[in-house]
């Protein structure tokens, strides 16, 4: 959400920064909506007054008898009554209209953030690892003879539709050993406190976290209102909607694992093979609430923390800062990391690390209290992927897929399958 004082203040560099984005001007007709709000409600002050005046006057003229007097202002008293009320209402139409515009333009980019239309325009900023050499064609993971037994489309498909994916044996528990290995190093190393929220949310925790009013196609909605929630950067966001937090309670790292539910209402036809692009998925989330004056290097912890995941599994990757043109709606900076997939010779993305600077809490009523008092102030939120958990999974087999079919798989992951190291190629482990 956009504050209207900044853009009264500054319209031109309010418009420019949308210009960035590639989005139209939009200063000169949210000033207009605000004035026209701001002249109702100061119409509707001034006959509030004038209301009030003739209230007053009514006690008098009825001590001095002055019948006529008595009745004539009571008959305006009622008037102004009925004036204020409608200028109130038409001021609280107008307020809705305004905050509705607000809350459908998108989150103005850090000054340091690139330009560009897409993400042929997004810039490399660190790379890491060597992509391995195959003597053999590298398969897509559901191509892999050690996956395909335990990973089953055709039962998803019998049971859902398009876009699911039923994994079994040892497949599912490679799935939830990756989840738990990310769990336990983002609260063992990397300080997050781990987290269990809900997978259904209010409208409120939605709009809080500026996946409403814009997105609703992107997201399922149950018949009785509840969201399933895209991402559990809504709930653990949203868990501090309405506070005021001591500056002293900052930073608050948190980290949830959850089903996520996206309907990919913008995305038919794209990666309609295997099971990069799921309609339910699982992802570790990592969410942190700070200080303004520390979101930027938070930002940059956070990027580190899911980098390093990718480490330890040995997964090469690639990190790119996103252009103007290609960041998400909310974001005022985004860092996408793209894993090496061998089975399509290419980097694809494993997870998203934004900042959002206000924009979410000033949605959601989220302040802190500056150390030494003053007026509370809003927090900034960041919001990454450590990891998605499917995609995660791609990542390990494609890397570690063998010509007899097999799979090895990553060191760290050994404690949490019993020891044991390898897929083999009838999708046992061994």
């Amino acid at each position: 959400m956009h504050d209207i004082r900044a853009i009264r203040e500054n319209p031109a560099a309010f418009d420019a920064a949308l210009a960035r984005r590639g989005d139209a001007p939009m200063s000169a007709e949210l000033l207009a909506l605000d004035e026209a709000r701001r002249a109702k409600i100061l119409a509707a002050e001034s006959a509030q007054a004038e209301q009030n005046k003739a209230s007053k006057a009514i006690g008098a003229a009825k001590a001095k008898g002055d019948e006529a007097e008595f009745e004539r202002l009571r008959a305006e008293v009622a008037a102004k009554k009925d004036e204020v009320a409608a200028m109130q209402a038409e001021a609280k139409e107008l307020d809705l209209k305004l905050t509705d515009m607000l809350a459908r333009i998108a989150n103005l980019p850090a000054d340091d953030v690139p330009e560009g239309a897409d993400e042929n325009d997004n810039v490399e900023v660190n790379r890491w690892g060597t992509p391995r050499t195959f003597d053999f064609a590298a398969k897509e993971h559901y191509e892999i003879a050690a996956v395909a037994p335990s990973m089953d489309f055709e039962t998803a498909a019998k049971l859902s539709g398009a876009r699911f994916v039923v994994l079994k044996g040892a497949l599912a528990r490679i799935h939830r050993a990756l989840a738990q290995f990310m769990l336990d190093t983002h609260v063992d190393e990397n300080g997050l406190t781990e987290t269990q929220t809900p997978v259904l949310v209010r409208d409120e925790a939605m709009y809080g976290t500026d996946k409403l009013p814009k997105f609703g196609d992107d997201s399922y909605q149950t018949t009785n209102g509840w969201w399933l929630i895209p991402t559990s950067e809504v709930t653990l966001t949203y868990s501090v909607a309405g506070d005021i937090l001591e500056a002293a309670q900052l930073p608050i790292r948190m980290t949830a694992h959850t089903q996520c539910f996206r309907s990919e209402a913008g995305s038919a036809g794209k990666d309609t093979a295997g099971m990069l692009r799921q309609h339910q998925f699982e992802k570790v989330e990592m969410v942190s609430i700070t200080h303004p004056d520390e979101s930027d290097a938070e930002q940059k912890r956070m990027l580190r923390c899911a980098e390093g995941l990718l480490e330890k599994l040995g997964i090469p990757y690639r990190t790119v800062v996103l252009c103007t043109g290609d960041m998400g709606f909310g974001a005022r900076r985004t860092y996408d990391i793209e894993a090496w997939l061998p089975g399509q010779n290419t980097y694809r993305e494993i997870s998203s690390v934004s900042t959002t600077g206000a924009f979410q809490a000033r949605r959601m009523n989220a302040r802190f209290r500056p150390e030494g008092g003053g007026k509370p102030e809003f927090v900034h939120t960041l919001n990454g992927s450590g990891l998605a958990v499917g995609r995660c999974l791609i990542a390990v087999l494609e890397n570690g897929q063998q010509e007899d079919g097999s799979v090895t798989l990553p060191d760290v992951l050994h404690p949490y399958l019993g020891g044991k190291s390898t897929l083999d190629a009838s999708g046992n482990l061994i």
